[in-house]
């Protein structure tokens, strides 16, 4: 096998290191350094953990869902015919204004990432609201934001949900919105289903709103003709060939608005009614996201809803639940997260051999509670597949998702409920359901199967950039790594399908691309963990080669950082060190069998340094991905679980070898 500098390959540095004694003296004062600070890290996590057993961490967002917000009161809360607009929640669109002027950028816009330039969309939505809210167009941080947002291409250059929004008060021009028909429902082989689950959540209900919603009056009668740019033309954006045909199907569909059967038009509206309500049931809204919950609230308000409607009142109770309000601040979450916080937050706490047990099977009861036995929109792929796994949130039975659940099943080896033979049973029906959830590349997806129908990615309204839920390679490695850990081989052809698709995904330089973590590095460390657990030899130079590309991406101050601005250029960019990064890759080069290599210790000593005396962590960008190059996420104890596990794991295996050693010389 060939070696690569500074990489363990077949067991043996590459690099030898001169003093072997003095290293190993090195990296026994480390591990122990490691240790005191993974205990302090793991008190801190303990803080954490609620009385019922779950961890649950802030998840945050940038600046548009506040702007969503105030768009979602003026839809609730229309302004009176004179223009004038004083709704009940003003003082909480008050805050939002304030989070809004906070965010903005030195030269006017906002972005979608920290640090980031200006976003076109987030620039957009910012202005208008503010706009809406009152604030004078005159102001200077208004005139710079106008300004920022007219070199980015003006109002013509947002994205489709952008703009669907604004023309429901009139802002932009219907007729260059694209159409969501409400027969998307009826359409026959399961067409509804090859789009993916969080499209398919949005555009039901968003479809009943542009069906039957009424324009909305603005406060004031205001406009945004300023945000026009005057070079632009108003139009669908034109890809290629196969996007104007369905440019070409748009027109169709607006004409079929104008002239449809009226017998199939309310069909279809019932049955995207039926939909919306029934995904509501067993969840907290429908998807349990953000943008779903608002426009399901707006197509119940616009299907003629009263607000005292009990599913009406839940709707919005669920959403405004997403809310974090203090005297001072206000933000909003795109979702909840206590199931994949209370499964890393375990798993961490497992590894590290030193939690107390009675947390863990607190926590162990808590997720047993939270196991899907209904069917979901996974059935469309796997009719006969008996339910089973773990949802992201606290309840969204339509939607368990493989990463939840591998990870979940992770935390368990470790975390014991005080119900042993419910456990087991629970284990089986997830590993089961986890194995007949893998796609036909051999990988694994999100939420659904063969979700890949890659046409579906040129239909107008796509631009968000996650129509399709395809496999990717940091869900296969987490899946691997877990089903490996319940005895599963390379020898299995489960397993064996897993590894290959892995294998064929490696980027040339070593890498693999990250979908739900930003971004190679989290896509590189969860695959090395997944092949290194197959115990495949056929991953050996797959693994050693990323191994090289860790080591090579290292900030010179021993953390590892990545900016999102990768999911633009499709490479690495690199960023300030952060503490999860950081940890991300420490893991995979320990992984990788470099736990005594020279930048496995410089990024502890990092992680050392940077711990503050209350044993947590401070990340400042984004780590998280909704979206990517649209969304991204700020997970508030990815900073804190992380880097206990990347501490546990280095202080653990060194303890390991140098027992060994000593028994062997023994």
């Amino acid at each position: 096998m060939r070696e690569l500098p500074g990489i363990i390959v077949s067991g043996k540095p590459s690099a030898p290191i001169e003093d072997a004694a003095k290293a190993r003296t090195v990296a026994t004062t480390s591990a122990g350094q490691a240790r005191a600070a993974a205990l302090q890290a793991t008190h801190a996590l303990y803080s954490r953990q609620y009385p019922e057993g779950y961890w649950y961490g802030d998840l945050t967002g940038d600046t548009t869902l506040l702007s969503d917000y105030i768009l979602f009161q003026m839809w609730l809360y229309p302004a009176a015919p004179d223009g004038s607009w004083n709704p009940p929640t003003m003082p909480r669109i008050c805050k939002a204004v304030r989070s809004i002027l906070d965010a903005q950028r030195p030269d006017g816009g906002w972005t979608i990432y920290e640090p980031g330039p200006a976003d076109i969309n987030a620039s957009v939505r910012a202005y208008t609201m503010l706009k809406m809210a009152g604030m004078d167009i005159n102001d200077p941080r208004m005139q710079r934001a106008r300004a920022v947002i007219l070199k980015l291409g003006g109002i013509q250059a947002c994205n489709s949900y952008t703009k669907i929004n604004f023309s429901f008060f009139g802002l932009y021009p219907r007729k260059y919105c694209p159409t969501i028909p409400p027969e998307i429902v009826i359409i026959p082989g399961n067409f509804l289903y090859e789009m993916s689950s969080w499209t398919r959540t949005i555009v039901v209900p968003l479809s009943l709103v542009q069906a039957v919603g009424e324009t909305k009056p603005t406060p004031g009668g205001l406009g945004i003709e300023e945000l026009s740019h005057p070079h632009r033309k108003f139009a669908l954006p034109r890809k290629d060939r196969i996007a104007n045909v369905f440019i070409t199907a748009d027109k169709l569909f607006k004409r079929w608005e104008r002239q449809s059967i009226r017998t199939i038009r309310q069909r279809a509206i019932r049955e995207a009614e039926r939909w919306m309500l029934d995904h509501m049931r067993y969840s907290e809204g429908i998807g349990a996201i953000y943008p779903s919950m608002m426009y399901a609230i707006m197509a119940m308000d616009a299907l003629g809803y009263e607000r005292d409607h009990p599913d009406f009142q839940l709707a919005l109770e669920q959403f405004n639940d997403l809310m974090l309000e203090t005297e001072d601040g206000f933000d909003f979450q795109p979702a909840k997260s206590p199931v994949w916080d209370t499964a890393i937050a375990a798993f961490a706490l497992g590894e590290f051999g030193q939690a107390d047990p009675a947390r863990l099977t607190a926590a162990a009861d808590w997720l047993l509670t939270k196991e899907i036995r209904r069917k979901g929109d996974w059935v469309a792929k796997r009719p006969d597949l008996t339910p089973s796994g773990w949802a992201f949130e606290f309840a969204n039975e339509f939607y368990p998702d493989i990463d939840d659940t591998a990870m979940v099943l992770l935390a368990l080896l470790h975390a014991k409920a005080s119900d042993p033979d419910k456990q087991a049973r629970a284990e089986r029906r997830a590993i089961n359901w986890l194995i007949g959830m893998q796609g036909s590349d051999g990988g694994w997806a999100a939420f659904d199967v063969d979700n890949n129908w890659q046409i579906l990615n040129k239909v107008p309204f796509a631009d968000h950039n996650a129509m399709l839920d395809p496999s990717c390679p940091d869900i296969t490695g987490r899946t691997l790594e877990s089903l490996c850990k319940r005895g599963f081989t390379y020898t299995d052809g489960v397993i064996a399908s897993g590894v290959a698709y892995l294998l064929a995904q490696q980027e040339v330089n070593g890498s693999w691309y990250g979908r739900w973590g930003v971004n190679y590095i989290y896509g590189t460390f969860l695959a090395i963990r997944g092949l290194r657990a197959s115990g495949s030899p056929d991953a050996s130079y797959s693994i050693a080669r990323a191994a090289h590309w860790l080591r090579e991406v290292q900030n010179p101050d021993g953390g590892w950082g990545e900016s999102c601005r990768g999911y633009e250029t499709n490479r690495f960019e690199r960023a300030a060190s952060t503490p999860s990064q950081t940890a991300w890759a420490i893991l995979g080069l320990i992984a990788a069998g470099g736990v005594r290599c020279k930048p496995v210790m410089d990024g502890i000593r990092w992680l050392r340094e940077k711990q503050k005396s209350d044993g947590t962590w401070d990340e400042s960008i984004p780590t998280g991905t909704g979206f990517p190059r649209v969304y991204y996420l700020y997970y508030h104890l990815y900073r804190n679980y992380f880097p206990l596990l990347a501490l546990a794991s280095y202080a653990n295996q060194i303890e390991a070898t140098e027992k060994a050693t000593l028994s062997a010389k023994a």
